[in-house]
């Protein structure tokens, strides 16, 4: 018994190399990451039966309780069996491949037991089989290639090997000799295979977890690099934020060269060949251009697959990456190697999280762009809202001042012409200086103040320190309309003051009347949504409150404070490191 053992634990040595070596291989990864399909399940049945027959060659003779080491040829003699480390194998495919896959490869590895002779071979072909069955129900039953539960495996494999000794009791003849057989094998290949299988199950869950926590640090490793490039990515694909990108991807990454172009030339190159690799210059490489047509990753390991017409060049292998917009490929990031094989699995699955985690930030990019393009055209329906029944109201008054007042006429027409230019200018700007949008309402104010003398009086408290601070254009103007047109309907001596002040890193904008005030139902509504009411909708408020919102990153606010028949505050925050 002992010395079965010995031979038995020499055999095990094969199902070690097969575990290793299977456990890279990717069928068998699918299987266990349960992406299962047909082609898959076929190769493992062939793979596993194959290690079925392979063992069933290396058993041990065992002819009238003599024991040789000797490697099976062609044929068992009928008065000899063999003890071997075939149901090993059969096991593992039912433990891992579950029901279909242990079948298959039970039906492969015991009808070539069946044809291979002895005594036993009907017995032993036929509890193969079997032990295909029953490995591949328990082992999907209690879920083992999930868990990699060792207790589990070898208990599967302890029942599979003591049905085994059944059936040759059953049905091998003479029964004396089968009797004789199984005591001398039951305990040997019993334990022996069950520590196979519990080996095969270490050796598949150490690997697996060493892959895990390989793409654990690539993830943490490429979320660390988009973090880092997220600001200059979210600025879309140009010259500045593209070299800012490449400084970053390849200090991280290590390689000698970073890339990245759009769909016609190159936007950056940092590092190797830096000196002839220009910016601006049109993309040279068959290479960038399939990734630009395919929008799949290249891999290129020779000097000739980069094409670089440099004869000098230095970069010897690449890895180009598609840059992706709404499935539409709008441009490369190409990392260079100065030898093909730098370039391992490692490389290329970060890469591949690169690529999406930077087509993710692009998309962003994109978004916010529609974004702002989206608040621009509010402006400009703002404007548009604004300027026809202001510019009537205006020609109106100048026209009735021509023939009593040319001088007042004449400057209220210079105002008029003033508004309508800050109108213009702050269409195509995001932010303009305070002094400027201070301008925009002090023209305003003149328009208005021509048309209804003596209505109300404005006053400005601006500390001149805060003049050159940007703040977003049409933010003031709409604040003062609404103080005359609404606040003041049932006042005639109404009060408007406008306060700039520093608070704390902040530029804090006042903007208060003595006017009717506004109902409480309202006022938790101003700046929050459109509201409907016969007065108006807020729809100047609720675009101030967004793009303050949308610009500074929720830094920048607007505030509300009002009491009916007492007048309303309204107050506007601006960061003023912005």
């Amino acid at each position: 018994m002992i010395e079965l053992s010995v031979y038995m634990l020499e055999r095990i040595g094969i199902i070690v190399i097969f575990a290793f070596l299977i456990s890279k291989w990717r069928p068998f990864q699918s299987i266990l990451y349960r992406e299962q399909n047909t082609s898959s399940k076929l190769i493992l049945i062939v793979v596993f039966g194959a290690l079925g027959i392979i063992s069933s060659y290396l058993g041990i003779r065992i002819d009238n309780g003599n024991i040789s080491a000797n490697i099976v040829r062609i044929q068992v003699e009928e008065t000899a069996a063999i003890a071997n480390t075939r149901l090993v194998g059969v096991a593992i495919a039912g433990i891992f491949g579950g029901p279909a896959v242990g079948i298959g490869a039970g039906l492969i590895a015991g009808v070539h037991r069946i044809f291979l002779g002895g005594y036993t071979a009907i017995a032993c072909g036929i509890s193969t089989i079997l032990a295909g069955i029953i490995t591949g129900f328990l082992g999907r039953k209690l879920h083992v290639e999930k868990t990699f539960s060792y207790r589990h495996a070898m208990g599967i494999g302890i029942l599979a090997e003591c049905l085994q000794m059944l059936v040759i009791l059953l049905i091998a003849r003479p029964f004396e000799m089968a009797l004789n057989l199984v005591q001398i094998i039951a305990v040997p290949m019993i334990f022996m295979n069950a520590f196979g299988i519990f080996l095969f199950c270490l050796i598949i869950k150490t690997s697996i977890a060493e892959e895990r926590r390989t793409k654990a640090t690539q993830t943490h490793e490429a979320f660390q690099i988009a973090q880092k490039t997220v600001i200059h990515f979210r600025q879309g694909l140009n010259e500045e934020s593209c070299y800012q990108a490449a400084e970053i991807i390849k200090q991280a990454t290590g390689v000698v060269a970073v890339a990245i172009t759009d769909q016609h030339g190159i936007l950056a190159h940092v590092g190797e060949g830096a000196d002839h690799h220009l910016t601006k210059q049109k993309i040279m490489t068959k290479l960038t251009y399939d990734v630009l047509k395919h929008g799949k990753i290249i891999k290129a390991t020779k000097k000739g697959e980069i094409s670089c017409p440099h004869k000098d060049c230095k970069l010897q292998a690449a890895l180009v990456l598609p840059l992706q917009v709404h499935q539409q490929t709008v441009g490369t990031l190409k990392m260079y190697f100065t030898d093909g094989a730098h370039i391992t699995a490692v490389e290329e699955e970060l890469a591949e999280g690169l690529s999406k985690l930077f087509s993710t930030q692009l998309e962003y990019a994109e978004v916010e762009k529609q974004r702002k393009l989206l608040k621009d055209a509010e402006i400009k329906a703002l404007q548009a809202q604004i300027h026809p029944h202001f510019f009537f109201n205006s020609i109106n008054a100048i026209s009735s001042l021509i023939r009593t007042d040319q001088e007042q006429a004449r400057h209220l027409l210079l105002q008029l012409a003033s508004f309508f230019r800050s109108n213009m200018q702050g269409a195509r700007q995001m932010r303009i200086p305070l002094e400027k949008e201070i301008e925009h309402i002090e023209a305003y104010l003149t328009i208005e103040q021509a048309r209804f003398p003596n209505k109300y009086a404005v006053k400005f408290d601006i500390d001149e320190r805060l003049l050159k601070v940007l703040v977003p254009p049409f933010t003031l103007q709409p604040l003062v309309e609404n103080a005359i047109h609404h606040g003041f309907k049932k006042l005639k001596n109404g009060e408007i003051s406008i306060t700039a002040r520093k608070n704390v890193e902040m530029l804090e904008i006042i903007v208060a009347d003595n006017g009717c005030g506004i109902e409480k139902t309202k006022l938790t509504l101003l700046g929050n949504q459109v509201i409907d009411s016969p007065n108006g909708t807020g729809t100047a408020l609720w675009n101030i409150s967004e793009r303050l919102k949308e610009i500074y990153n929720y830094r920048g606010k607007v505030e509300f404070k009002s009491k009916e028949n007492r007048g309303t505050t309204v107050k506007i925050f601006v960061p003023i490191d912005d």
